[in-house]
């Protein structure tokens, strides 16, 4: 909130965030931890409902506080305004009037409702960069649908490759949809942040400003590699295929005798290295197998070969031998294998915080790491509205009266 108080490479950026739950939430986190001011915009409690982000009583609790909530909402503000009242709306206009950034993450058509379009706020602050994060983005025939991200890496072809042949699509463990169309959102917001700077004219002394239309499955599709091309092409619809790596051999995870390790020996000279390490030279010089068309014509050799010296090792023993022949090679980890590992650790991967009631959480360090202008983690995840007055008050904003 003060100059002292300011860093990292967004320092003086100023943001008002009024998602919730995941992408636009995940967009403003990501721009907190680089020195942004991100004032966050919250439902207060009202008529026994707690009020807040959702995302505030999602998975484990502790004394009624998401754990999770500490990682997506630290080193933001938290203002409290029920934006369904005039009076609220009004304050919120206030706000953007002086702010750089807005990131939403509504239902299409909800700002407009509401008198936020971008139109009307740009009106008075003609270099507002408003990201506007949603299932479908804010054009064409699905703009009105609800859209979550499980539905957006459904749409995105995501979810048709994450399974077994033959088996149930799965969803990949988090809410990737999400958190892709945050990135996605970031990216956006420094283009136009960089077109602004470019646009800075006596008649525009902060540059103009623009939308950033985010679709959670177009995030995802972005993602998706060959997918389009290979189908374009030749016709070819690729298809499930578990651990593997279809069309690039050999990449899989195999069985040791105590877990799982992933194996990434696709390259020509990483291939004989492989086959080597696991005494088998007979497969690592066959001139057939030298070049990956030959090895993805014989994969499940190649594989059955791995997986049965795999299966009579344990996983540290197959990554000690595999390391040692430069071979990509990793554990399958768990929450576990990541909280004690020392390369996270010397990283900054893992840092810890002591929230206000007195727990102590290992919590994600920032990414991505700047030599010069690092981010970190300087404020712990706010309370409701704990920054209402504050914020406020500082612009000479008269609080809204309670009902």
């Amino acid at each position: 909130m003060t100059p002292a108080a300011a860093f990292g490479p967004l320092a003086g950026l100023k943001v008002i965030e009024l998602g919730q739950l995941i992408a636009g939430p995940f967009a403003g986190k990501t721009l907190a931890d680089f020195g942004a001011e991100v004032i966050k915009i919250e439902p207060p409690a009202k008529e026994g409902k707690p009020g807040g982000d959702p995302l505030r009583e999602w998975r484990l609790l502790h004394n009624g506080t998401s754990v999770w909530w500490q990682v997506q909402s630290r080193n933001k503000h938290s203002v409290a305004l029920d934006l369904k009242a005039p009076a609220s709306r009004d304050i919120v206009r206030q706000l953007i009037a002086e702010a750089d950034v807005v990131v939403e993450n509504f239902k299409p058509g909800v700002m407009e409702a509401w008198g936020l379009s971008h139109e009307e706020l740009s009106k008075t602050n003609p270099g507002l960069i408003m990201c506007r994060i949603s299932g479908y983005g804010q054009t064409g025939p699905y703009r009105e649908l609800p859209g979550f991200a499980a539905v957006a890496e459904a749409m995105g072809g995501l979810r048709h490759l994450t399974a077994e042949p033959g088996r149930v699509p799965v969803r990949c463990g988090v809410s990737l949809g999400d958190t892709l169309a945050a990135l996605h959102g970031v990216i956006g917001i420094l283009m136009a942040l960089q077109h602004r700077h470019a646009t800075v004219s006596p008649q525009a002394p902060k540059g103009l400003g623009q939308v950033v239309d985010v679709a959670l499955y177009e995030s995802v599709f972005n993602c998706m590699e060959s997918l389009l091309p290979e189908y374009s092409a030749f016709g070819a619809v690729r298809e499930p295929a578990g651990s593997a790596l279809p069309g690039i051999a050999p990449s899989n995870t195999y069985a040791c005798n105590d877990g799982w390790v992933l194996v990434a020996g696709n390259g020509d000279s990483i291939y004989q290295r492989l086959m080597h390490a696991i005494g088998r030279d007979d497969l690592g010089q066959d001139p057939g197998l030298a070049s990956n068309a030959g090895r993805v014509a014989r994969v499940q050799e190649i594989d059955a070969a791995i997986g049965a010296w795999a299966q009579s090792r344990t996983v540290d023993q197959a990554l000690k031998a595999l390391q040692a022949a430069q071979v990509p090679v990793g554990r399958v980890y768990t929450a576990k294998d990541i909280a004690e590992d020392p390369h996270y650790q010397a990283r900054g991967m893992i840092e810890h915080i002591t929230t206000a009631d007195g727990l102590t959480l290992a919590v994600p360090g920032v990414v991505p790491k700047l030599s010069a202008t690092p981010g970190r983690i300087a404020r712990l995840a706010p309370t409701l509205g704990q920054d209402t007055e504050a914020v406020l008050n500082a612009r000479g904003i008269a609080a809204p009266k309670r009902p």
